[in-house]
């Protein structure tokens, strides 16, 4: 997608170069070779400029993101988007249950890159698919994905500095402590290239912090809770190894806890997500309450 940036050069940025002051709003080096090759890409005061030009108080730097190609790979196809939040820079949406997030073997059209592709499609725009933050196919809730390079670099990096802070619910098996810290590595399952596990030894550090919310006792004496989950790291299946680590895996999990008698998946939602907006800088906040089939486990609990 293309998009035009302007910025007025005060007094503290006088003698800094195009380069250095576009990557310290977070451009990229692959940004910055795009906008080389790219015609009008980078103007001072409206004049053609290098990365090297140097800057002096009172200029208006323009930079000119050109329209991509759209991913050659994401076949856009129809699907009933639920969009949380849309600006220029980013889109917030609510992923369903059974929804892988974007292509693989045997997940060609059917997954919410090709919804997405075919809404933008719709309105004549290409698109480049990036999602930010990551979900399980059958974890539902929150996603950010970046409408072009300079939001993707932005938010790619504020990931890995942790800036973005996802906070998920979860349905586990009985009543766990009411809050407590799981600081426990996660390495692959030998054997397995998926499944993970609680390795001492060789694993990475995962923190997750926790909060019981509700529990429900049913009448065949099983127990329930709604957690809530906050990750410092962002280890694979890290917060349904921890759980079940602590003895209160989350129910429909087909890998870590296979039972089927409440929810047909694994009782997890992206909840909330809180982070900089990668352009404005605004403090933004979305929430995305549960769904039905979460609920319905605790619908003798108030929450």
């Amino acid at each position: 997608m293309k998009r035009t940036f302007t910025y007025s050069i005060t007094a503290e940025d006088e003698g800094t170069d195009v380069g250095s002051y576009l990557r310290k709003l977070g451009y990229s080096r692959h940004i910055l070779v795009h906008l080389k090759k790219t015609q009008n890409g980078i103007l001072v005061n409206g004049q053609w400029a290098y990365v090297r030009t140097v800057l002096r108080e009172g200029d208006v730097l323009s930079v000119y993101l050109a329209p991509e190609d759209s991913s050659p790979n994401i076949r856009p196809v129809y699907m009933p988007l639920s969009i949380v939040y849309e600006d220029e820079d980013i889109l917030i949406v609510h992923k369903e249950a059974d929804t892988p997030i974007h292509p693989s073997l045997n997940n060609y059209d059917n997954t919410l890159a090709n919804g997405i592709a075919y809404y933008y499609q719709q309105q004549g725009e290409t698109f480049v698919y990036r999602c930010i933050n990551r979900l399980d196919r059958d974890t539902t809730g929150l996603l950010i994905i970046a409408k072009h390079m300079l939001s993707a670099a932005v938010l790619s990096q504020m990931m890995l500095n942790r800036q973005i802070h996802r906070t998920y619910r979860a349905v586990v098996s009985g009543i766990p402590p009411e809050e407590g810290t799981i600081d426990a590595p996660i390495a692959r399952k030998e054997g397995s290239a998926i499944e993970r596990q609680i390795d001492f030894h060789s694993g990475e550090r995962a923190v997750t912090h926790f909060r019981r919310i509700a529990s429900v006792v049913t009448d065949t004496g099983d127990s329930y809770s709604l957690v809530e989950l906050q990750l410092d790291t962002g280890r694979t299946h890290q917060i349904r190894v921890h759980m079940k680590y602590l003895g209160y895996p989350l129910i429909g999990d087909y890998l870590y806890n296979p039972d089927y008698r409440k929810i047909k998946r694994q009782a997890l939602h992206s909840y909330r997500l809180e982070f900089e907006h990668p352009v404005t800088r605004q403090r933004l906040t979305f929430t995305d309450d549960i769904p039905e089939d979460m609920k319905r486990i605790l619908t003798a609990s108030s929450y």
